[in-house]
């Protein structure tokens, strides 16, 4: 089983679960720049119990330094996200909201025969 792949990809979910919908980041999408701190719990199947991972907030885009970790999302105006992942053959997404200095929301993943599920929280600073 793959699950060092998941759990990059997991981790990399609450990065992108600071992510947004459709459609382009509004400048008001800036108040959530800045540092993130993420942490993901695996709520269902085979991956370790809990993550937590720094990111950044940049024009609504999440940015992270993690190696071989390929993601996208956005945060918008109203603190929405949605994000998606890939690393090599993982795969993960995840939604939720972002209000003021907090974060919630659920995220899966999905890596060869393997699937885990869970929640993510999130708060501003390092």
């Amino acid at each position: 089983m793959k699950n060092s792949q998941l759990r990059r990809v997991a981790f990399a979910v609450p990065l992108l679960l600071i992510t947004t919908l459709p459609g382009s980041a509004r400048p008001s999408a800036a108040r959530f720049d800045g540092a993130w701190s993420v942490v993901i719990f695996t709520d269902a199947g085979d991956c370790d119990r809990s993550y937590r991972y720094g990111l950044q907030i940049v024009g609504g885009q999440v940015l992270t330094n993690a190696q071989g970790v390929d993601m996208s999302g956005r945060v918008d105006s109203g603190g929405h996200v949605v994000v998606s992942l890939r690393s090599g053959g993982s795969a993960a997404s995840g939604s939720g909201r972002l209000s003021g200095s907090t974060g919630f929301g659920h995220w899966q993943g999905v890596s060869g025969n393997s699937r885990c599920s869970g929640r993510w929280q999130a708060a501003r600073g390092g």
